[in-house]
């Protein structure tokens, strides 16, 4: 999955909020400055020819849903940080939570228990 550009991303999101929508739709939740009526169709064809949507056409209408859901995007976005930035490394990744998202000794025994009971599945 390539990694999308600020205005694709804030589409995209739009799509998985609203489920479907027609471009003016779209444009109507889009956070000010709103592009121009022909950007936003431009970017909305570039997820479609991505892989990203899909259309219905109403007459000379085309309604836009998406085809990749949010999550497998997420894991697709969150696959390449660990592998890219992290270089796998499971410790950097704990660490990285133990610090910025302030996790504690509690949060660990939490993640402690919820593996031993998954790997006793």
């Amino acid at each position: 999955m390539n990694n999308l550009q600020p205005l694709e991303e804030e589409i995209m999101q739009l799509f998985w909020q609203l489920g479907k929508a027609f471009p003016k739709e779209i444009i109507a939740y889009l956070k000010a400055p709103v592009p121009p009526y022909n950007t936003v169709l431009s970017t909305i064809r570039k997820l479609e020819k991505e892989g990203y949507l899909t259309f219905r056409k109403f007459g000379k209408s085309h309604q836009y849903y998406p085809i990749i859901q949010r999550e497998d995007a997420s894991r697709s976005i969150f696959k390449k940080l660990y592998d890219k930035y992290l270089q796998r490394d499971k410790m950097e990744l704990l660490s990285y939570f133990m610090e910025e998202e302030e996790m504690d000794a509690d949060d660990l025994k939490k993640l402690i228990k919820t593996l031993k009971e998954r790997s006793h599945e």
